[in-house]
Formats: C-alpha cells, sequence, structure tokens
C-alpha cells in the first residue's frame, strides 16, 4: 500500500533475469522494469528484465517471462517484502502483538513503514494462509487458459526460532496456490503441502511442469518431485516436444526458401555482370 511520505532512496540493488525458453532457445529481452521492495535489510531497488519469444510462429510469441525469482521477493504490485509480512503474522498470531507494537518493533529494526501498512500486512498475511485455489475463480480461469504450471517452492523465516512461511506459487502466472506456516521443515511436511498443491490443480485438470526452488528441493527426495510431476509433466513435455519439432521444421522450411532466393539472386547478378563486361 502507497502511503503519504515520500520513499527513500534504495540503498541496495539486484537485476533479476528470467531463465525460462523457448522454441528451445533462450528467450529474447523484451524490455526492463523497476520495482522497490522493503525488506528486513533494507531498501531494494529491483531491475526486472522481462523475456519474450520473437519467434512468430511459436505459440507462446510475444507473452512476456517475468523473473521466477520474482515472485520470492514481495507480492505482485507490493512494496514489502514477503518476510516482513511473515513476521508480522508470527508476532501478531504467536504472540498476540497489536498493531501498535508491531509497528514500534519494525521501526527499531530499521524498517520505514506505518500502522496504516502494518494493518494492511496483516491482512495480508491472514488471506494467504486461508488461501483456497479452488475459492477463487479468476485464478482458476488464468491457470487453465495458461494451460500448465511450474511451480515455486520458497520459505521465509524472519528469525531464528520462528515458523516458517512455506508458500507455493506459480512462477508464469505470479500466483500464490498455497501458503502455510509450519514450525517443522520435514520432508514429510513440504511433500503434505505440494500434493495438497497437486491435487487441486488435477480438479483443474492443469499440469505441473516443473518445481524450482532456492536450495529448499533439496530437502525433498527425488522419489517426491516425480511423484508431483510425472502424470502431468509427461503429456505436456510431449507436447512441447511437438511445438519444438513443428517450429524447427517451419524454421528448417524458410531457410531452404531463403538459400533458394539468394541463389537466383546470386544468377542473375552474374548475368548482369558478364552482360557488362561483354
Amino acid at each position: 500500500m502507497r502511503g503519504r511520505t515520500p520513499r527513500l532512496e534504495a540503498t541496495q540493488s539486484t537485476i533479476l533475469t528470467p531463465s525460462r525458453e523457448a522454441c528451445d532457445q533462450l528467450l529474447w529481452v523484451g524490455y526492463h522494469t523497476h520495482r522497490t521492495v522493503t525488506r528486513l535489510d533494507g531498501l531494494w531497488k529491483l531491475t526486472i528484465v522481462v523475456r519474450r519469444c520473437v519467434q512468430p510462429e511459436c505459440p507462446r510469441y510475444h507473452v512476456a517471462y517475468r523473473p521466477e525469482e520474482e515472485g520470492r521477493w514481495a507480492l505482485p504490485h507490493g512494496e514489502f517484502g514477503l518476510e516482513v509480512i511473515a513476521l508480522i503474522g508470527q508476532w501478531r498470531f504467536r504472540e498476540h502483538r497489536s498493531v501498535p507494537e508491531m509497528h514500534q518493533a519494525l521501526l527499531a529494526r530499521g524498517v520505514k513503514i506505518t500502522e496504516r501498512s502494518v494493518t494492511h500486512l496483516m491482512q495480508c498475511y491472514e488471506e494467504l494462509v486461508a488461501l483456497r485455489i479452488t475459492d477463487q475463480e479468476r485464478i482458476k480461469a488464468r491457470l487453465q487458459k495458461q494451460g500448465h504450471v511450474i511451480l515455486a517452492l520458497d520459505g521465509l523465516q524472519p528469525d531464528v526460532g520462528h515458523e516458517v512461511l512455506w508458500i507455493i506459487r506459480d512462477c508464469l502466472s505470479e500466483e500464490i496456490l498455497l501458503a502455510r506456516p509450519r514450525l517443522r521443515s520435514t520432508q514429510g511436511d513440504l511433500t503434505a503441502l505440494l500434493t495438497e498443491v497437486k491435487q487441486l490443480l488435477n480438479e483443474l485438470a492443469v499440469p505441473v511442469k516443473g518445481i524450482i526452488s532456492d536450495g529448499v528441493i533439496s530437502t525433498l527426495s527425488v522419489k517426491t518431485c516425480m511423484y508431483v510431476c510425472y502424470v502431468t509433466r509427461k503429456v505436456a513435455l510431449q507436447a512441447d516436444r511437438d511445438v519444438v519439432d513443428a517450429t524447427k521444421r517451419k524454421r528448417k522450411s524458410r531457410m531452404e526458401t531463403l538459400r533458394s532466393i539468394r541463389s537466383e539472386q546470386s544468377e542473375k547478378w552474374v548475368e548482369i555482370t558478364l552482360k557488362i563486361h561483354r
């Protein structure tokens, strides 16, 4: 939520770049955007690199792809980091602190924030942990139109000893599909979260193409990841292979046509040159 006080200058900055591929090659850079995010370690300026496919025959032609990591920093259009939301949720629902107490505690940690924003972020936390994809018609329609999802698994722990807020989101639509606070982070806990999301997506007939995580996925067994992805991913990968093969055939045909045209042009230039010299 944007306040009336002018924002301070960012003290830290980073560049986020998507790694997604299409047509069997890295997507081209379409444009850059910028946003600032307030985290517990200061105010960050993010440079967002947005990539797009430039092949007209590609089904993802000119579809904008934002960095997969962006959703780990903050909610879409949010100005405060997810770790700030997780900390407010910990204070409110575990330690039962009031909004003024949380506001003063954040100011003491160097986080520039208003009481109104603290209230808003507390409501965001409540909405996250109560989220059910089946209650969100807009999300359902968007995912079904998109055709598949690439899941990201993020664990946010504001301080040592606090519970971890686990968030599962879709990298393509930037939608958060599930958020749960957990005191433990065992393989069984994470498997249960992924299984819950998988069941919800199965009801929508939306396949999971992959899972992305910043080191968290190493805590899961290969068998668990295969369990989440295998059935739907097999069909999706075959569909992608068909698209890639069709694209390669069209590209090959186009190159042959260009070579033929260039050959004809070269022959004409040779004839013209010979006539001139005669």
